[in-house]
């Protein structure tokens, strides 16, 4: 807001002062607009947050139901879930979301998600294959 303020006072006495009005004009548009550009570009940087979550996960559909249910949370970047570790890393917007909201999520999507166990309703709602004591395919 200061930086046009200012732009407004030196137009203004650029055409009081009958000077080249359109050299200012042109000059101050110029540095007006890289001014915004990198006012922009540090407020476009977000900083992001990396979560691993040790998860019940057994089958590839189980990492589909995981990497999708939390690609749909505000605020996540990423999530991939390692099947072989079972554990899932987010990569997320602390300003969106938490590591508690995340969990929540996995844990209604049906799977534990560290200390926090599956819900119980959405665990019924599995797919055989998906629930904790299937075998491994």
């Amino acid at each position: 807001m200061e930086l046009i303020m200012k732009f407004l006072r030196l137009c203004a006495l650029a055409v009081k002062k009958n000077t080249d009005f359109r050299s200012h004009y042109v000059k101050m548009v110029a540095a007006a607009a890289f001014l915004g550009m990198i006012t922009i570009s540090g407020f476009s940087q977000k900083k992001y947050d990396t979560l691993t979550v040790k998860t019940s996960a057994v089958c590839d559909m189980c990492q589909e139901r995981i990497e999708g249910g939390l690609a749909y949370e505000k605020g996540v970047k990423s999530a991939t879930l390692d099947l072989e570790t079972k554990v899932a890393e987010v990569i997320y917007n602390p300003a969106k979301t938490s590591p508690e909201k995340l969990r929540t999520v996995i844990s209604n999507l049906g799977y534990d998600a560290d200390s926090v166990p599956a819900n119980q309703t959405a665990y019924a709602r599995l797919p055989a294959c998906c629930k904790k004591d299937a075998p491994k395919h």
